[in-house]
C-alpha cells in the first residue's frame, strides 16, 4: 500500500473513531484526521509487532482496517485524557 492509500485509510479511520467514542473529542475536524492518520501509524506498528500482520500489504483488508481504527482509538482516548480536561480559571 503506498502512503496516498495509507493517509486515506489514517483519515477515514479518524473518522470512524470519532464516531466510535461518545462524548466531545478535543480539536475539530482537522485534528481528527491527523489523530487519525497518526492512529493509522500505530495501529500499523501494533499489528505488524504483536501479531505479526502486514497491515501495509493491501488496502482493502479486513486486517489493515481493523488496526487503523483501534490504533485511531487509542490516539484519540490518549488526547482526550491530555487535553480534554483542561479546565479555565
Amino acid at each position: 500500500m503506498g502512503w496516498i492509500a495509507f493517509l486515506v485509510l489514517g483519515l477515514i479511520a479518524g473518522v470512524i473513531a470519532r464516531i466510535i467514542l461518545p462524548g466531545k473529542q478535543p480539536g475539530g475536524f482537522w485534528v481528527t484526521l491527523l489523530l487519525g492518520v497518526l492512529g493509522a501509524l500505530l495501529g500499523g506498528w501494533l499489528g505488524g509487532a504483536i501479531f505479526g500482520i502486514d497491515v501495509t500489504a493491501e488496502f482493502w483488508s479486513w486486517e489493515s482496517w481493523l488496526f487503523s481504527v483501534i490504533g485511531a482509538i487509542i490516539v484519540i482516548l490518549i488526547a482526550q485524557a491530555i487535553f480534554g480536561r483542561r479546565k479555565t480559571a
